[in-house]
């Protein structure tokens, strides 16, 4: 879970702090970065309940592997993006995505840890994905330098790739209702 969700991190941490630059080059304004943002967030909004109750019916991994693979073809479109509204497309399923992964991940974590050691297990897990976050937000800078934006959504793409593959290792235990 921890090195899966690490490598998630690392992949969307290239981008996502540097979208705003691809935004800007797309010949937008801010107000359109915050219609942007907010339609990521209000998608978001709008599923992470029904993707709570579906998770508990399915399973988390179903919707972390769809993050994953969502948001790395996600990004395989974003070099061709020629138009404001496409953003806003693409940030609306961003924002399902989020959702997917934000709401699967808790629910995951806490399906995997022990109610004693839970709080220093949860504190592990956040410990390595800020740390692979922030070598990512770094790295990405680095790279946008040497290369052009749009390489870093390639790049992100096939961690994100990466990452949903090895979601498929993770062991889901199936807990019976109280």
């Amino acid at each position: 879970m921890i090195i899966s969700q690490s490598v998630a991190i690392l992949g969307a941490g290239l981008v996502f702090p540097f979208y705003i630059l691809f935004i800007k080059e797309v010949g937008s304004t801010f107000s359109q970065f915050g219609i942007s943002y907010g339609l990521f967030t209000i998608s978001s909004a709008l599923v992470h309940q029904w993707i709570g109750s579906h998770s508990d019916r399915v399973g988390r991994k179903l919707y972390l592997v769809l993050y994953a693979w969502g948001t790395g073809s996600i990004f395989l479109l974003f070099p061709i993006v020629t138009s404001i509204w496409q953003v806003y497309v693409l940030q609306i399923f961003l924002g399902f995505l989020g959702a997917m992964q934000k709401t699967s991940e808790k629910a995951l974590i806490a399906d995997l840890t022990n109610g004693e050691t839970r709080g220093k297990q949860i504190g592990v897990y956040h410990f390595w994905t800020a740390l692979f976050s922030g070598i990512a937000i770094m790295g990405g800078g680095y790279l946008i330098d040497f290369l052009t934006i749009e390489y870093i959504f390639y790049i992100g793409s096939m961690i994100l790739f990466g990452s949903g593959f090895l979601i498929l290792k993770i062991k889901e235990h199936k807990k019976e209702p109280l």
